[in-house]
């Protein structure tokens, strides 16, 4: 394993529930997935920015990125919990294809604290 990827976390995929209403939400409790991976580099990214108007909030981007030869089943719709943080995906994520087949994944994150 490169040093480059030596941090785990865990993927969260929403269970789906419908309202009384019969709308589809996503339950992140108890009854979403929750797959630990590891190989991975996560990484602060994309910068930050503050949002004062209505109360103090900051949005710090991350990057994540798997370790080349791997492909972790992450989605869009997806979360990640690492080092105590929820981080959530934005944007599709990347797979970055070779002629042996698929090498690596690469997703913008989201902090939101």
């Amino acid at each position: 394993m490169s040093v480059l990827y030596e941090q785990s976390a865990i993927f969260v995929r929403p269970a789906k529930t419908t309202d009384r209403y019969s709308n589809e939400q996503d339950d992140w409790g108890e009854a979403a997935t929750r797959t630990p991976v590891d190989r991975l580099n996560l990484q602060p990214g994309g910068g930050s920015n503050e949002d004062t108007d209505d109360k103090q909030v900051t949005v710090t981007g991350w990057l994540l990125l798997s370790e080349p030869g791997t492909m972790p089943d992450l989605r869009e719709t997806d979360r990640v919990e690492y080092d105590g943080l929820v981080l959530e995906v934005t944007g599709k994520v990347g797979r970055w294809p070779v002629p042996a087949g698929v090498r690596h994944i690469e997703a913008q994150l989201k902090e939101v604290a």
